[in-house]
């Protein structure tokens, strides 16, 4: 059974806070002052048990209206809001008052305005950023702090491929690769990124299949199945992302790695 607390309030009504709804750092004890929004309500034989949540994006908007007067006067709209309850989130901001920063507004001088939620969402760090409905645009103020050298778009499947100089892709991945998480979130884009290298060093690619001989072929399906054919784009691509999203074991990915490099040494 999932465990929850038990909350009331001003008027002595029982609401329901689950495990799943709370932030993994929050702590609570008898008598203290609780906030968070009213997720659902179910109604068990006429019993109606009212569901908070803390992690829900909604939450994260109800606590930046609250702070920022802006948003609540309607000069300034949230787009849209991503989360990893706890660690992080990205917020996209659009002000309809050109005299007006959205994310400065968001932010407060010297992060005043942001401080007293990143305290109520367990020091929670949060990027603001402006919104734009240029697809390409958005992308890449999603993916800050890197800087994004260009991006390709497949507007049907909702996907993006992004090239970045070498010493950005560490930053566009982030740490345990939250950043492009909570920017393929943001964005409702799946973002592959990529190294850019200049001039491919007069190499002719070759493509996976031709290494059969001595990586798996298991292996090498899963790396084509994400999108990668050639030995080029495997080496071009993060070695976090091919072992997230070809579920690839790190050893496996290490092999594969070396296996390719040797051969543009030859």
């Amino acid at each position: 059974m999932e465990t929850r607390s038990l909350v009331v309030d001003d008027e002595n009504n029982e609401l329901i806070l689950p495990k799943s709804e709370q932030i993994p750092s929050d702590q609570y004890h008898k008598g203290e002052t609780l906030r968070a929004v009213i997720l659902r309500v179910d109604n068990e034989n006429n019993n109606p048990k009212i569901i908070l949540s803390r992690t829900s994006p909604v939450f994260l908007e109800r606590l930046l209206e609250a702070e920022v007067p802006e948003i609540n006067d309607g000069l300034i709209s949230i787009k849209r809001i991503a989360r990893m309850p706890g660690e992080r989130a990205k917020v996209a901001v659009e002000s309809y008052d050109e005299r007006i920063d959205p994310v400065g507004a968001c932010v407060g001088v010297k992060g005043s305005r942001v401080h007293g939620i990143v305290r109520e969402l367990c020091n929670e760090n949060i990027d603001v950023i402006n919104y734009t409905s240029n697809t390409k645009l958005f992308i890449q103020r999603a993916l800050s702090p890197a800087r994004v050298s260009s991006i390709t778009l497949d507007e049907e499947n909702h996907k993006a491929e992004v090239f970045l100089q070498p010493e950005e892709v560490s930053l566009a991945i982030g740490r345990s690769g939250l950043n492009i998480k909570l920017a393929s979130m943001l964005t409702e884009f799946t973002i592959d990124v990529f190294r850019e290298v200049a001039g491919d060093e007069g190499d002719e690619d070759i493509y996976l299949d031709e290494f059969a001989d001595e990586i798996d072929q298991w292996v090498i399906d899963a790396i084509k199945a994400i999108g990668l054919d050639t030995a080029k784009a495997v080496l071009n691509a993060p070695r976090e992302m091919l072992i997230e999203k070809a579920d690839l074991e790190e050893e496996t990915v290490d092999n594969m790695l070396r296996v390719l490099q040797a051969e543009f040494e030859r």
